[in-house]
């Protein structure tokens, strides 16, 4: 399986490739009031507005460094009622595509956090996998993508 490596704090995480629309460079996001802090903002894609999580902030880390290799992940989630939408997840050190042996694949053996999925190992380390159904909190979903943002 192909995933997307990159950095939450100094530990290597990846997201399966074929949930990745697009990889976009860091732009400037429109901060909203009073939202948690794992929130980074609104970014405009295209006319729209697409809410963007800071991965960093989410696992209860430092906010994301903003460096050359810091990116947005354009997504689309999958909600658990089965709404689709737009999603934005700043992702820290972004290395590209890496290919992992889904045979190699082990469970992580923790429950801290529910959208921590399957480490494999390589050369360079451990990659975890993030389960992206599982990143937000139902308060979360809640605030970020309300029954009448629902595409029609």
């Amino acid at each position: 399986m192909k995933v997307l490596v990159f950095h939450i704090g100094a530990d290597r995480y990846g997201l399966p490739l074929a949930l990745v629309r697009r990889v976009l460079p860091l732009m400037e996001l429109k901060a909203l009031p009073l939202a948690p802090d794992a929130v980074a903002g609104l970014m405009n894609l295209h006319g729209a507005s697409v809410p963007v999580i800071d991965l960093c902030r989410i696992s209860g880390g430092a906010p994301a460094a903003q460096q050359v290799d810091t990116r947005i992940l354009l997504v689309d989630y999958h909600t658990p009622e089965g709404a689709l939408h737009a999603l934005g997840l700043l992702a820290e050190k972004v290395q590209g595509v890496q290919e992992v042996d889904t045979a190699a694949l082990n469970p992580s053996g923790v429950a801290a956090a529910p959208f921590l999925g399957a480490v494999a190992g390589d050369a360079a380390g451990i990659v975890q996998l993030v389960r992206l159904e599982e990143l937000l909190p139902p308060s979360l979903r809640a605030l970020l993508f309300r029954p009448e943002d629902q595409p029609s």
